[in-house]
C-alpha cells in the first residue's frame, strides 16, 4: 500500500505561482512513476506531469510544458509540482498518483491516488 497526501493548493491570480507537494508513505520503494493529474468541473481527468522515482525522466502535458516543473525528493518521499505563469484554465482539483507499472500517461495505469488539492486561478 502507498498513501499519498497532497498540499499546497490555493487561490492565485493569473501569472502567479504555486507549488504543490505530494508526501508518499507506505511501500514507496516499489513505486515506479509518480504523476500529477487534474480535473476541472464538468471535464475529464487530465494528465499534467509525471516523474520516475528512480532516474531523471520527466513527462509533461503540452498545455503545461515550459510553465510547470515536476521534481522529487527521495529522502523525503515527496514529489513536487512547481506551477508558474498560471492561467485561469489551470483551475482544477490536482491529484497526485503512484503507478507500479511504469506507464505514466493514463490514469488507469496508476494504482494509488491522493485526495486532491484545489487550485483556483483568477483572471
Amino acid at each position: 500500500q502507498v498513501q499519498l497526501v497532497e498540499s499546497g493548493g490555493g487561490l492565485v491570480q493569473a501569472g502567479g505561482s504555486l507549488r504543490l507537494s505530494c508526501a508518499a508513505s507506505g511501500r514507496t520503494f516499489s513505486t515506479y512513476v509518480m504523476g500529477w493529474f487534474r480535473q476541472a468541473p464538468g471535464k475529464e481527468r487530465q494528465f499534467v506531469a509525471a516523474i520516475r522515482w528512480r532516474g531523471s525522466s520527466t513527462y509533461y502535458a503540452d498545455s503545461v510544458k515550459g510553465r510547470f516543473t515536476i521534481s522529487r525528493d527521495n529522502a523525503k518521499n515527496t514529489v513536487y509540482l512547481q506551477m508558474n505563469s498560471l492561467k485561469p484554465e489551470d483551475t482544477a482539483v490536482y491529484y497526485c498518483a503512484a503507478s507500479l507499472s511504469g506507464n505514466y500517461l493514463y490514469g488507469s495505469s496508476y494504482d494509488y491516488w491522493g485526495q486532491g488539492t484545489q487550485v483556483t486561478v483568477s483572471s
